[in-house]
């Protein structure tokens, strides 16, 4: 930890406490409360291109997902409801009630835009506003698991595959797995959208057993407890009561395929975005195009 760079200069660090242990987070800038939540396989550090600018108006949040970063990595089983979610969403809303908000807006990329989602339908009244960053939701994605499809994502059934096969597999060489990952991703096909002190982070979190275990649990929980709830919502015809908003990348995850925002229609009827020239990681791709996006629909 100290060896690594610190990319949030006037940022301040916290560690609070949840039933499941500590979650970490950095806060910034004055103003409403906005959070940003970070995806796989990264940490709060993708923001670190944007919430510097975010933070001119607004407090900034950046927690780091429960098994994520510096956040504690509790151990899970069958049905993998700790890594739910759900359950990170619970994570979310202590983090910003111990920094001394209730409502806030909320930013989450990748796994983060998944539980932003989440916590938009299980806490009504939270959220001002919900920006999802290149996904769709959970049971779409499934829906679409297509031959094209699974080669492109096929992390999501490989990492959800029983204990301990995928966690074996990639520890054998968890820094190589991590950079063709983050490069097959891309626009361009290679690490070069992505600050070396950065990286410097994601290693040092992707070396961690306790911590390639919980990233592991997050997608058995995507592969159940996650599409559940996004089926039982659906059948129960509950949405999103705030505005919504879905950026992606032209090179992205999502954008093959029917539009993501068919894809959002059923939790979000009034759901508004585009597409921008990027791979999957908007923030550290193409920063100046995602901060004009965010800050024209955050207001």
């Amino acid at each position: 930890m100290a060896d690594l760079a610190d990319l949030f200069p006037g940022f301040e660090s916290h560690w609070i406490s949840t039933p499941e242990g500590k979650i970490f987070a950095r806060s910034g800038g004055k103003g409403a409360p906005l959070v940003l939540l970070h995806g796989f396989p990264q940490t709060h550090v993708m923001w670190h291109r944007i919430a510097g600018e975010l933070a001119q108006h607004f407090h900034v949040i950046l927690p780091d997902l429960r098994g994520y970063g510096w956040s504690t990595a509790p151990r899970s089983e069958a049905p993998h409801a700790a890594y739910s979610k759900r359950e990170m969403a619970k994570d979310v809303i202590r983090v910003v009630e111990e920094l001394g908000h209730t409502q806030f807006a909320l930013v989450g990329h990748d796994r983060g835009g998944r539980v932003g989602y989440r916590l938009a339908l299980d806490h009504p009244g939270r959220l001002s506003k919900l920006a999802v960053l290149d996904i769709i939701p959970t049971y779409a994605m499934w829906q679409r698991m297509d031959a094209r499809a699974a080669m492109k994502v096929y992390h999501w059934s490989f990492l959800a595959q029983p204990y301990p096969m995928p966690e074996n597999m990639i520890a054998k060489s968890p820094s190589e797995w991590l950079e063709h990952t983050l490069a097959s991703w891309t626009m361009t096909k290679d690490l070069s959208a992505f600050d070396k002190r950065a990286l410097a982070h994601y290693r040092a979190f992707f070396n961690d057993p306790a911590r390639i275990h919980a990233t592991c649990e997050d997608y058995r929980a995507g592969a159940g407890a996650d599409v559940d709830a996004d089926e039982a919502d659906r059948t129960a015809g509950k949405t999103i009561d705030c505005p919504v908003f879905t950026l992606w990348g032209e090179s992205g995850i999502p954008a093959e395929g029917a539009s993501p925002l068919d894809a959002w229609r059923d939790l979000a009827p009034k759901v508004t975005g585009y597409g921008v020239e990027s791979g999957h990681f908007l923030a550290e791709e193409n920063p100046e195009a995602t901060l004009d996006a965010l800050m024209e629909f955050l207001g």
